[in-house]
């Protein structure tokens, strides 16, 4: 059986309404907001002032520390100022207002369409080509990609794996990005694995994607070292620790990252923009993000430049229907309720699902049966209705002791939970509060 081994769920996948869809560009926003927290880590620093003119792709604010990204002007414009936005979910963040003046991109920057297979760059130049783009995961984590490819000194990389799994349902992105630039994501693979001095690559991709991994085999049968795994329908097949579960059967340890068993992880997503760092010396100052949901009348998978506000990209695909109950950044399973569309697109954000009423509608959660179906959905192997226990209670040096840092947010206790206990929800709130507690410690 090709998929991981502890755990996981078998949500439908909902991916009807946008799969196949070609990718279509959002127009440019009149305003573009660019938040400088894009990615896990320190903030990035602005570089530019009000009334600075920019280009697209020119550097408008520097990493702020080791594990941090740059982040480009994805417009061109007039710089109005440097103050804060409020995201999605009302919490406060820095960011750079720009206001948009065509279309100019910076100078060195190759915009054409034309594939450059060759890459004549060393592993080192590659990593900082890769820095200076400020790359990001893709896949929803926004680690910060040339970190992972200058691993700690003792562990080497054996293997890399590439995350097209897509197991979260509604979103179709990554499907139609490995449909459309398969190309480009194959020779941004060999630049990778180049940059890690691996010879072995695998590509991860759920069995209910046929064309892509079609189309990607095909790819893989004239590059060496890579193939590609079609793999079983599970949740969270996506998350990391279960891909390299699926792929070659190692486990991570607790608190462990992936370079512990040999392999480095990225999405496909997070591929393609490396093959535009590196190939046509461009940043990351747009992403395809996937708008749908059951009443959405024009769903598909929209490629937005970062700073346009969400509720650009719900209009192009038809505007908020009248029976929507929530609106989820991301998908079902591991995404957050928005209450404000008019936050600006980021390296984030994946996908926009507008749930009718009735998909909205929770059921009232009832005690606990200790039926025990929640630790066995659990990919982790961590007790959910434990952790939420101590969380509603406060408990969280216990949480700590039970590995709640662990977690991975995926959903799957609450998905299975027959009780309709808010498990997520709890757990979130004490892993912050544990996360918190742990820096706090180590500050001192």
């Amino acid at each position: 059986m090709s998929t991981f081994h502890i755990g996981g769920v078998h949500p439908h996948d909902n991916k009807q309404f946008s799969a196949h869809k070609q990718i279509v560009t959002v127009p440019l926003p009149e305003k573009a907001v660019v938040p400088l927290v894009q990615h896990i880590g320190a903030p990035a620093k602005p570089i530019v002032e009000k009334g600075d003119m920019v280009k697209v792709g020119q550097l408008i604010a520097e990493a702020g520390g080791f594990v941090s990204a740059n982040v480009h002007s994805p417009v061109s414009g007039k710089v109005t100022k440097i103050d804060s936005t409020i995201d999605a979910w009302g919490m406060r963040m820095p960011a750079i207002f720009i206001d948009v003046d065509g279309d100019k991109w910076a100078d060195d920057i190759d915009t054409s369409d034309k594939l450059n297979a060759i890459c004549k760059l060393e592993a080192k130049e590659i990593i900082e080509k890769i820095k200076q783009a400020g790359i990001v995961g893709l896949g929803g984590a926004c680690f910060p990609t040339h970190v992972k490819l200058m691993p700690p000194p003792g562990k080497i990389a054996e293997v890399l794996i590439i995350n097209g799994v897509e197991c979260e349902p509604y979103l179709t992105c990554d499907d139609q990005l490995m449909l459309e630039h398969g190309e480009e994501i194959m020779v941004g693979i060999q630049i990778l694995m180049k940059a890690l001095g691996v010879k072995k690559a695998i590509i991860g991709i759920e069995k209910n994607k046929p064309e892509a991994i079609a189309k990607m085999q095909s790819l893989a049968s004239h590059t060496l070292g890579v193939v590609v795994m079609p793999l079983d329908l599970k949740y969270p097949q996506g998350g990391e620790k279960q891909l390299i579960d699926a792929c070659i059967g190692r486990q991570i340890p607790s608190g462990a990252l992936p370079i512990e068993v040999g392999a480095v992880v990225d999405n496909v997503a997070t591929v393609y923009a490396v093959y535009q760092a590196v190939q046509k010396n461009k940043p990351l100052v747009e992403r395809v993000v996937t708008v749908t949901g059951r009443s959405v009348s024009n769903p598909g998978n929209y490629l937005v430049r970062f700073g346009t506000p969400l509720s650009d990209l719900i209009q192009a695909a038809g505007g908020i229907p009248q029976d929507t109950g929530k609106i989820i950044g991301g998908g079902p399973m591991m995404g957050r309720a928005m209450s404000n569309v008019d936050m600006p697109c980021n390296k984030r954000v994946s996908g926009v699902l507008m749930l009718t009423e009735q998909e909205a509608r929770r059921a009232e959660p009832r005690n606990c049966i200790r039926c025990a179906k929640c630790v066995s959905a659990c990919p982790m192997g961590l007790e959910p209705y434990l952790l939420a226990k101590q969380a509603e209670h406060q408990l969280f040096d216990d949480m700590e002791k039970h590995s709640v840092m662990d977690c991975i947010d995926c959903g799957c206790c609450m998905f299975t939970c027959p009780s309709n206990r808010p498990l997520l929800d709890y757990i979130r709130m004490g892993k912050a509060q544990v996360g918190a507690n742990i820096r706090a410690r180590a500050q001192k």
